[in-house]
């Protein structure tokens, strides 16, 4: 699996284990947990040796990442894994309401909830929020509008990349595989930065594989993660599929 020269660092950046819903900051469901564990100990009887195992500070990537860990070390000789740590860099896009950063969010009182002194009423009176409460599909909302209050799907792109060409950095990283627990929309935005191409949601425990060398270039692929018997999607088929 590991698919670096010797001199590149890997970042092998992955969606949380499922949760019942997005209103609010919630844990993983007991699935979320099973497919967490699932992906960690396939990572391990695959050998794969990972310098670090970063999550973003919600509760669904951070469980996630505890989860992913626990089931790596229940293989026996599996290689060692330091504890998990978060990275600021794989939150959710900052995006702002009444001077406050906000998440995507199900419905105007899970966005208003994050704000103080803002309504739900604000919430829909908003331009931006009121079309994203909504939309048909939140996230892909986001992902095409031009301008949103705050990152746009082209400046999370940038933020992962600046992030991945940084693991490099410091002695001893190189030929390094890091694994990076995160959310949909960076997933996403990634792949439209990468490939222009616009995604649904990527199934829980799977994501992108990213490549820094010793030059600028990244290289970028798909990683599907073998959850076995677990189901990894909430609905049949690919979730890698276009609009």
């Amino acid at each position: 699996m590991n698919s670096t020269d010797g001199r590149a660092v890997q970042a092998i950046l992955l969606r949380h284990g499922q949760v019942a819903h997005h209103r609010s900051d919630v844990g993983l469901t007991d699935l979320g947990v099973a497919q967490s564990e699932a992906a960690g100990r396939w990572f391990a009887e695959q050998g794969v040796e990972i310098e670090s195992l970063l999550s973003g500070e919600t509760a669904r990537t951070l469980d996630t990442a505890t989860a992913f860990a626990a089931g790596y070390r229940s293989v026996a000789d599996s290689p060692e894994l330091p504890d998990p740590t978060v990275s600021f860099a794989l939150r959710n896009p900052d995006l702002y309401l009444g001077g406050h950063r906000v998440n995507i969010a199900e419905g105007a009182e899970a966005i208003a909830g994050q704000a103080p002194r803002i309504s739900p009423e604000d919430v829909v009176r908003s331009p931006f929020f009121g079309q994203l409460i909504s939309a048909e599909e939140r996230v892909g909302y986001w992902l095409e509008h031009p301008n949103p209050p705050g990152e746009d799907a082209h400046a999370v792109a940038r933020r992962i990349v600046s992030f991945v060409r940084s693991l490099g950095d410091g002695a001893g990283r190189a030929g390094a595989t890091i694994v990076a627990i995160t959310h949909s929309p960076v997933l996403r935005a990634v792949r439209l930065g990468f490939e222009n191409v616009y995604t649904r949601e990527p199934p829980f425990l799977h994501g992108f594989s990213l490549i820094a060398g010793q030059t600028d270039d990244i290289s970028f692929s798909l990683f599907e993660t073998d959850t076995g018997d677990i189901p990894a999607t909430s609905r049949p088929g690919s979730g890698f599929e276009e609009p």
